[in-house]
């Protein structure tokens, strides 16, 4: 059997926890190993999460990983497929890619960048017309992949000077419509040009502004980590109560997950009465609940 450990790169970003939470667990600020696969089907989630680590911390003291293995881009459901690969250069964020019913395809947010993954992506899904970025932690290979695509690059003006080049800003903080059943709601708080976008009424790609937690399995800020403003981001949670309707949340940093649209809302709404009692405090990655 292959003897997996985590190497001392491990950052503690969560991504490989995510999709193999029964393998891997937190220790210590890191991830560990917690037991070896024990079939085939845990052999393929230890793989998916191998090849999302942003700082290829799993390994293997008997050998490489088996590429034949890597899952990615992988369907989440039958619009959504999250892309792996996660990218250092934006703090292993994970991204996505969302199927239209015209047979383009947006990405949301960037996996690190590579031409052969790029091509992937193409081959898997169908052509990509828009890479949407949700705010500026996340923009390191927006320019890159919307070149490959021929797509366009779009930000919030909050955060344009991290991408001074973008091909469509969206501004103020009233929902827009920017695609077929897509619409960019932005959410100042864990950014100035915080974005969230919305699918569907179904799919809810959040960025950093809020995400699912393994530890209270409820939505959660990662108050602890708001670079503009926790008040901020409290009055664009109460903005968005009540008018944001959706069954999954798919966020950039955390754990994603698909619940009821009521139970969602309600989970929203609680959220955004904590968030408003949240008071500004020093940045602390360690304190993040994942």
């Amino acid at each position: 059997m292959t003897d997996w450990y985590v190497d001392d790169r491990c950052t503690n970003c969560d991504v490989a926890r995510q999709f193999a939470p029964e393998l891997i667990v937190e220790e210590e600020r890191a991830s560990r190993i917690l037991r070896q696969p024990g079939d085939e089907a845990e052999n393929r989630r230890l793989h998916a999460a191998v090849f999302a680590c942003p700082t290829r911390s799993i390994r293997s003291a008997s050998g490489q990983p088996d590429p034949a293995l890597d899952p990615f881009p992988m369907a989440l459901d039958d619009g959504v497929l999250i892309c792996g690969h996660n990218s250092r250069q934006t703090a292993g964020a994970n991204s996505y890619l969302l199927r239209r019913p015209s047979g383009t395809v947006m990405m949301i947010d960037t996996p690190r960048w590579s031409p052969a993954l790029a091509e992937r992506y193409v081959a898997a899904t169908g052509p990509v017309t828009d890479v949407l970025l949700t705010h500026r932690d996340h923009v390191a290979h927006g320019r890159r992949y919307a070149d490959h695509f021929g797509a366009r690059l779009w930000i919030h003006e909050g955060d344009l000077d991290a991408v001074p080049d973008a091909d469509q800003v969206i501004r103020g903080t009233d929902p827009v419509e920017i695609g077929e059943g897509v619409t960019a709601h932005p959410l100042p708080g864990h950014t100035r040009g915080s974005v969230l976008y919305l699918a569907d009424d179904r799919y809810c790609f959040s960025g950093d502004s809020f995400y699912w937690s393994r530890t209270t399995d409820d939505l959660e800020v990662a108050e602890s980590v708001t670079w503009y403003s926790i008040e901020q981001l409290a009055a664009s949670l109460a903005r968005a109560d009540g008018k944001l309707r959706f069954e999954w949340v798919l966020p950039g940093h955390g754990d994603r997950r698909r619940r009821d649209a009521e139970e969602m809302s309600r989970r929203l709404h609680a959220l955004a009465e904590r968030t408003a009692q949240a008071r500004p405090r020093p940045i602390d990655f360690t304190a993040v609940r994942w």
